[in-house]
């Protein structure tokens, strides 16, 4: 870590505590909460709380639903059942994420949402598996439609896409980006220096103490009609 990184933590560690909301990092395919040991370290130096979940499996052989089901519980078991929080998805955890944002109440709790090389338009990868939750990510997928139908919802959050064109693994990298929200372009080498590079975590740490927005309360539609209504 760079001499002006370790600085900005310092910095940071001298903010009031009690500003920062505690983090869930959500991983992505095939991946654990390991993936996330630098970027959890980086964020430990500079103050945050953080929860890092680990969903099984995490190989496409279950829907992305269910596993949004396994964050729910998470969020449960570590934040609690009251309280805000900030939420971190990487890869196909982005999209997990979403589901429990749009149709499990997350966008009640969660304040600052970031995603990293996340496939919210889907993947040309997804073709290479039939798996139920590979076939999820695919481009034009019922469920990344459904999530589509009212992901104008996620603009009541802080939300940031940071993403790099140079993603093999979201194909076009493009697809990381929604129209709602906050995208950054990192010329990052490859998808998980996402969760690695020191650029991409500075950037993670900037989102992480914006401040939030004032938003109007939501009433999350019966799950699946793809429709949030003002409460």
């Amino acid at each position: 870590m760079r001499s002006s990184d370790t600085k900005g933590l310092s910095r940071g560690s001298q903010e009031n505590a009690s500003q920062r909301n505690p983090i869930v990092l959500v991983p992505g395919y095939r991946d654990t909460a390991t993936v996330f040991s630098t970027l959890t370290r980086y964020l430990s130096e500079a103050g945050f709380q953080v929860y890092p979940v680990s969903l099984k499996p995490s190989d496409g052989t279950v829907a992305l639903d269910v596993l949004a089901e396994q964050l729910s519980d998470h969020v449960t078991g570590s934040v609690g059942v009251q309280g805000k929080f900030d939420l971190i998805g990487f890869s196909m955890g982005g999209v997990v994420s979403r589901y429990y944002l749009q149709r499990l109440g997350g966008i009640h709790r969660v304040q600052r949402f970031v995603t990293l090389g996340s496939p919210h338009r889907g993947t040309w990868v997804a073709f290479g598996s039939n798996r139920p939750g590979v076939r999820q990510m695919r481009p034009g997928s019922d469920f990344l439609e459904d999530l589509a139908q009212d992901e104008e919802v996620l603009d009541q959050l802080n939300f940031t896409s940071l993403w790099t064109p140079f993603d093999l693994s979201i194909i076009p990298a493009k697809n990381s980006v929604l129209p709602v929200g906050r995208d950054e372009r990192l010329l990052l080498p490859h998808h998980r220096s996402l969760v690695t590079n020191p650029q991409s975590m500075r950037r993670i740490v900037q989102a992480l103490r914006s401040p939030v927005k004032d938003r109007p309360a939501v009433q999350l539609a019966p799950r699946g009609q793809g429709q949030l209504l003002p409460a």
